[in-house]
Protein backbone atom coordinates (compact mmCIF):
# COMPACT_ATOMS: atom_id res chain seq x y z
CA UNK A 1 0.00 0.00 0.00
CA UNK A 2 1.28 3.44 -0.86
CA UNK A 3 2.19 5.62 2.11
CA UNK A 4 -0.01 8.60 2.91
CA UNK A 5 1.40 11.82 1.51
CA UNK A 6 2.18 15.04 3.30
CA UNK A 7 1.48 18.17 1.26
CA UNK A 8 3.62 21.16 2.21
CA UNK A 9 2.96 24.70 1.04
CA UNK A 10 5.84 27.11 1.55
CA UNK A 11 4.06 30.46 1.57
CA UNK A 12 7.02 32.84 1.66
CA UNK A 13 8.26 35.27 2.54
CA UNK A 14 9.81 36.54 -0.69
CA UNK A 15 13.63 36.66 -0.47
CA UNK A 16 13.58 34.64 2.74
CA UNK A 17 15.07 31.36 1.54
CA UNK A 18 12.18 29.58 -0.17
CA UNK A 19 14.30 28.69 -3.22
CA UNK A 20 17.14 27.41 -1.02
CA UNK A 21 14.70 25.26 0.93
CA UNK A 22 13.11 23.87 -2.24
CA UNK A 23 16.55 22.92 -3.56
CA UNK A 24 17.49 21.16 -0.32
CA UNK A 25 14.25 19.21 -0.11
CA UNK A 26 14.35 18.32 -3.81
CA UNK A 27 17.32 16.04 -3.11
CA UNK A 28 16.01 14.70 0.20
CA UNK A 29 15.12 11.01 -0.06
CA UNK A 30 11.84 11.52 1.79
CA UNK A 31 10.66 14.22 -0.63
CA UNK A 32 9.23 13.97 -4.13
CA UNK A 33 9.18 17.52 -5.38
CA UNK A 34 8.75 18.24 -9.06
CA UNK A 35 11.15 20.60 -10.81
CA UNK A 36 8.54 23.39 -10.64
CA UNK A 37 9.06 25.44 -7.50
CA UNK A 38 6.26 28.01 -7.79
CA UNK A 39 2.95 26.95 -9.31
CA UNK A 40 0.88 30.03 -8.44
CA UNK A 41 -2.08 27.68 -8.77
CA UNK A 42 -4.10 29.21 -5.93
CA UNK A 43 -3.55 32.73 -7.29
CA UNK A 44 -5.64 31.87 -10.37
CA UNK A 45 -9.40 32.34 -10.53
CA UNK A 46 -10.19 33.73 -14.00
CA UNK A 47 -10.03 31.76 -17.29
CA UNK A 48 -7.64 34.35 -18.75
CA UNK A 49 -5.17 33.63 -15.96
CA UNK A 50 -5.15 29.94 -16.86
CA UNK A 51 -4.66 30.76 -20.55
CA UNK A 52 -1.76 33.07 -19.74
CA UNK A 53 -0.11 30.49 -17.50
CA UNK A 54 -0.37 27.80 -20.19
CA UNK A 55 1.16 30.16 -22.76
CA UNK A 56 4.03 31.03 -20.42
CA UNK A 57 4.71 27.35 -19.77
CA UNK A 58 4.65 26.60 -23.49
CA UNK A 59 7.20 29.34 -24.13
CA UNK A 60 9.46 27.87 -21.46
CA UNK A 61 9.07 24.38 -22.92
CA UNK A 62 10.06 25.73 -26.35
CA UNK A 63 13.07 27.56 -24.91
CA UNK A 64 14.33 24.52 -23.01
CA UNK A 65 13.73 22.21 -25.96
CA UNK A 66 15.82 24.46 -28.22
CA UNK A 67 18.68 24.65 -25.71
CA UNK A 68 18.58 21.13 -24.37
CA UNK A 69 20.90 19.66 -27.00
CA UNK A 70 23.71 22.04 -26.04
CA UNK A 71 23.39 21.72 -22.27
CA UNK A 72 25.78 19.68 -20.12
CA UNK A 73 24.43 16.22 -19.34
CA UNK A 74 23.31 17.11 -15.81
CA UNK A 75 21.46 20.21 -16.98
CA UNK A 76 20.00 18.27 -19.89
CA UNK A 77 18.41 15.74 -17.55
CA UNK A 78 16.94 18.50 -15.43
CA UNK A 79 15.62 20.28 -18.53
CA UNK A 80 13.91 17.12 -19.76
CA UNK A 81 12.28 16.61 -16.36
CA UNK A 82 11.21 20.25 -16.25
CA UNK A 83 9.68 20.06 -19.71
CA UNK A 84 7.68 17.01 -18.63
CA UNK A 85 6.55 18.73 -15.42
CA UNK A 86 5.46 21.87 -17.27
CA UNK A 87 3.50 19.78 -19.76
CA UNK A 88 1.82 17.88 -16.91
CA UNK A 89 0.91 21.16 -15.21
CA UNK A 90 -0.53 22.52 -18.45
CA UNK A 91 -2.81 19.50 -18.58
CA UNK A 92 -4.19 20.50 -15.17
CA UNK A 93 -4.61 24.13 -16.27
CA UNK A 94 -6.22 23.26 -19.59
CA UNK A 95 -9.76 23.10 -18.20
CA UNK A 96 -9.56 26.84 -17.54
CA UNK A 97 -10.68 26.59 -13.93
CA UNK A 98 -9.46 25.28 -10.60
CA UNK A 99 -9.49 21.52 -10.16
CA UNK A 100 -7.92 20.89 -6.77
CA UNK A 101 -8.12 17.10 -7.08
CA UNK A 102 -6.19 17.23 -10.36
CA UNK A 103 -3.62 19.58 -8.82
CA UNK A 104 -3.19 17.26 -5.84
CA UNK A 105 -2.60 14.38 -8.26
CA UNK A 106 -0.06 16.49 -10.14
CA UNK A 107 1.93 17.21 -6.99
CA UNK A 108 1.75 13.55 -6.04
CA UNK A 109 2.55 12.34 -9.54
CA UNK A 110 5.94 10.83 -8.72
CA UNK A 111 4.54 9.07 -5.68
CA UNK A 112 2.08 6.78 -7.43
CA UNK A 113 1.68 3.31 -5.96
CA UNK A 114 3.45 1.77 -8.94
CA UNK A 115 6.40 4.15 -8.63
CA UNK A 116 9.80 3.06 -7.39
CA UNK A 117 9.99 6.35 -5.49
CA UNK A 118 9.49 6.07 -1.74
CA UNK A 119 9.24 9.67 -0.53
CA UNK A 120 6.15 10.92 1.21
CA UNK A 121 6.45 14.73 1.05
CA UNK A 122 5.21 16.71 -1.95
CA UNK A 123 4.40 20.37 -2.30
CA UNK A 124 4.35 23.83 -3.77
CA UNK A 125 6.70 26.70 -2.82
CA UNK A 126 4.92 29.88 -3.92
CA UNK A 127 5.63 32.96 -1.76
CA UNK A 128 2.71 34.84 -3.32
CA UNK A 129 0.29 32.59 -1.43
CA UNK A 130 0.97 34.62 1.71
CA UNK A 131 -1.04 37.43 0.11
CA UNK A 132 -4.17 35.29 -0.31
CA UNK A 133 -7.25 36.31 1.69
CA UNK A 134 -7.74 34.51 4.97
CA UNK A 135 -10.70 32.52 3.64
CA UNK A 136 -8.59 31.20 0.76
CA UNK A 137 -5.81 30.26 3.17
CA UNK A 138 -8.30 28.39 5.34
CA UNK A 139 -9.29 26.32 2.29
CA UNK A 140 -5.63 25.73 1.51
CA UNK A 141 -5.15 24.45 5.06
CA UNK A 142 -7.66 21.68 4.25
CA UNK A 143 -6.26 20.86 0.82
CA UNK A 144 -5.37 17.29 1.85
CA UNK A 145 -5.69 15.19 5.02
CA UNK A 146 -2.09 16.03 5.91
CA UNK A 147 -1.40 19.60 4.79
CA UNK A 148 1.36 21.67 6.40
CA UNK A 149 2.50 25.24 5.82
CA UNK A 150 5.89 26.88 6.24
CA UNK A 151 6.33 30.63 6.38
CA UNK A 152 9.95 31.84 6.46
CA UNK A 153 10.74 35.27 7.83
CA UNK A 154 14.00 37.13 7.38
CA UNK A 155 15.35 40.24 9.08
CA UNK A 156 13.01 42.93 7.64
CA UNK A 157 15.78 45.25 6.48
CA UNK A 158 17.80 42.48 4.82
CA UNK A 159 14.68 41.06 3.17
CA UNK A 160 13.54 44.47 1.92
CA UNK A 161 16.93 45.39 0.48
CA UNK A 162 17.28 42.02 -1.23
CA UNK A 163 13.81 42.37 -2.77
CA UNK A 164 14.49 45.95 -3.87
CA UNK A 165 17.75 44.92 -5.56
CA UNK A 166 16.01 42.01 -7.32
CA UNK A 167 13.27 44.27 -8.70
CA UNK A 168 15.81 46.93 -9.74
CA UNK A 169 17.94 44.32 -11.49
CA UNK A 170 14.96 42.91 -13.36
CA UNK A 171 13.89 46.39 -14.46
CA UNK A 172 16.75 46.46 -16.95
CA UNK A 173 17.96 49.83 -15.71
CA UNK A 174 21.39 50.82 -17.00
CA UNK A 175 22.35 51.87 -13.48
CA UNK A 176 21.39 49.19 -10.95
CA UNK A 177 22.51 51.21 -7.95
CA UNK A 178 20.54 54.28 -8.95
CA UNK A 179 17.40 52.25 -9.63
CA UNK A 180 17.66 50.38 -6.32
CA UNK A 181 18.30 53.50 -4.25
CA UNK A 182 15.42 55.34 -5.93
CA UNK A 183 13.03 52.45 -5.26
CA UNK A 184 14.15 52.15 -1.64
CA UNK A 185 13.68 55.90 -1.20
CA UNK A 186 10.10 55.68 -2.49
CA UNK A 187 9.32 52.88 -0.07
CA UNK A 188 10.98 54.54 2.94
CA UNK A 189 9.03 57.72 2.29
CA UNK A 190 5.71 55.96 1.85
CA UNK A 191 5.32 56.57 -1.89
CA UNK A 192 3.41 53.33 -2.40
CA UNK A 193 3.03 52.91 -6.13
CA UNK A 194 2.19 49.43 -7.37
CA UNK A 195 5.82 48.34 -7.51
CA UNK A 196 6.69 49.59 -4.03
CA UNK A 197 3.52 48.17 -2.50
CA UNK A 198 4.18 44.79 -4.07
CA UNK A 199 7.55 44.66 -2.34
CA UNK A 200 6.38 45.82 1.07
CA UNK A 201 3.26 43.63 1.10
CA UNK A 202 5.47 40.53 0.69
CA UNK A 203 7.29 41.42 3.91
CA UNK A 204 4.36 42.63 6.00
CA UNK A 205 4.80 40.08 8.77
CA UNK A 206 2.49 42.00 11.10
CA UNK A 207 -0.37 41.42 8.65
CA UNK A 208 0.53 38.00 7.24
CA UNK A 209 1.48 36.01 10.36
CA UNK A 210 -1.74 36.64 12.35
CA UNK A 211 -3.72 35.76 9.21
CA UNK A 212 -1.83 32.48 8.83
CA UNK A 213 -2.28 31.66 12.50
CA UNK A 214 -6.04 32.06 12.15
CA UNK A 215 -6.22 30.03 8.95
CA UNK A 216 -4.04 27.06 9.95
CA UNK A 217 -4.10 24.68 12.86
CA UNK A 218 -1.05 25.64 15.00
CA UNK A 219 0.33 22.11 14.71
CA UNK A 220 0.30 22.41 10.91
CA UNK A 221 1.99 25.81 10.61
CA UNK A 222 5.68 26.59 11.08
CA UNK A 223 6.77 30.21 11.12
CA UNK A 224 10.55 30.06 11.02
CA UNK A 225 13.35 32.58 10.99
CA UNK A 226 15.45 32.40 7.83
CA UNK A 227 18.50 32.92 10.03
CA UNK A 228 17.61 29.85 12.12
CA UNK A 229 16.80 27.67 9.12
CA UNK A 230 20.38 28.12 7.90
CA UNK A 231 21.77 26.28 10.92
CA UNK A 232 21.98 22.56 11.62
CA UNK A 233 19.61 22.67 14.63
CA UNK A 234 17.15 24.89 12.76
CA UNK A 235 17.08 22.70 9.67
CA UNK A 236 16.64 19.63 11.88
CA UNK A 237 13.63 21.30 13.53
CA UNK A 238 12.16 22.05 10.10
CA UNK A 239 12.63 18.43 9.00
CA UNK A 240 10.90 17.25 12.18
CA UNK A 241 7.94 19.54 11.49
CA UNK A 242 7.67 18.15 7.94
CA UNK A 243 7.87 14.58 9.20
CA UNK A 244 11.00 13.72 7.20
CA UNK A 245 14.34 12.34 8.32
CA UNK A 246 16.95 14.75 9.60
CA UNK A 247 19.61 15.32 6.96
CA UNK A 248 22.60 17.58 6.40
CA UNK A 249 21.97 20.67 4.29
CA UNK A 250 24.31 22.86 2.26
CA UNK A 251 24.26 26.08 4.25
CA UNK A 252 26.93 27.66 2.03
CA UNK A 253 24.82 27.41 -1.12
CA UNK A 254 23.45 30.69 -2.45
CA UNK A 255 20.27 30.70 -4.53
CA UNK A 256 19.21 33.75 -6.55
CA UNK A 257 21.66 35.95 -4.68
CA UNK A 258 21.46 39.51 -5.97
CA UNK A 259 24.36 41.67 -6.99
CA UNK A 260 26.12 43.15 -3.94
CA UNK A 261 25.13 46.74 -3.28
CA UNK A 262 25.46 48.70 -0.07
CA UNK A 263 23.06 51.21 1.45
CA UNK A 264 24.16 54.60 2.67
CA UNK A 265 23.76 55.22 6.40
CA UNK A 266 20.98 57.70 5.57
CA UNK A 267 19.08 55.17 3.44
CA UNK A 268 19.53 52.52 6.12
CA UNK A 269 18.15 54.81 8.81
CA UNK A 270 15.15 55.76 6.67
CA UNK A 271 14.37 52.15 5.85
CA UNK A 272 14.63 51.12 9.49
CA UNK A 273 12.19 53.84 10.51
CA UNK A 274 9.75 52.57 7.90
CA UNK A 275 10.22 48.97 9.09
CA UNK A 276 9.96 49.70 12.80
CA UNK A 277 6.38 48.32 13.06
CA UNK A 278 7.61 44.98 11.68
CA UNK A 279 10.38 44.75 14.27
CA UNK A 280 7.98 45.73 17.05
CA UNK A 281 5.50 43.09 15.93
CA UNK A 282 8.23 40.43 15.86
CA UNK A 283 9.44 41.39 19.32
CA UNK A 284 5.90 40.89 20.66
CA UNK A 285 5.25 37.68 18.75
CA UNK A 286 8.52 35.85 19.38
CA UNK A 287 10.31 35.65 22.72
CA UNK A 288 13.74 35.25 21.12
CA UNK A 289 14.87 37.08 17.98
CA UNK A 290 17.97 36.27 15.91
CA UNK A 291 21.02 38.47 16.44
CA UNK A 292 20.55 40.28 13.10
CA UNK A 293 17.02 41.27 14.08
CA UNK A 294 18.04 42.55 17.50
CA UNK A 295 20.92 44.50 16.04
CA UNK A 296 18.69 46.22 13.48
CA UNK A 297 16.04 46.93 16.13
CA UNK A 298 18.63 48.76 18.20
CA UNK A 299 19.26 51.04 15.22
CA UNK A 300 15.62 51.66 14.38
Amino acid sequence: MAQALTYVFCLGATKAGTSWLHDQLAVHPDCLLRTIKEYHYFNKSKPAQFVAAIAANEREIARLTAKNATRPEEQGRWACAHIADLAAYNAVLSCGARDDAAFADLLAGKAGKDSAETGTLVGDFTPAYALLPEAALAKLANFAPDTRAVYLIRDPLSRLWSHVRMVAERSGSADLAEAAWALLDRISNGAMDTEAKGITDRGDYACIIPKLMRAFDPSRLLVMFYEDMLTAPGFARLCAFLGIAQRDADFTRKVHAGKPLSMSSKDRASALRFLRPQYEFAARAFPVLPVAWRSAMNEA
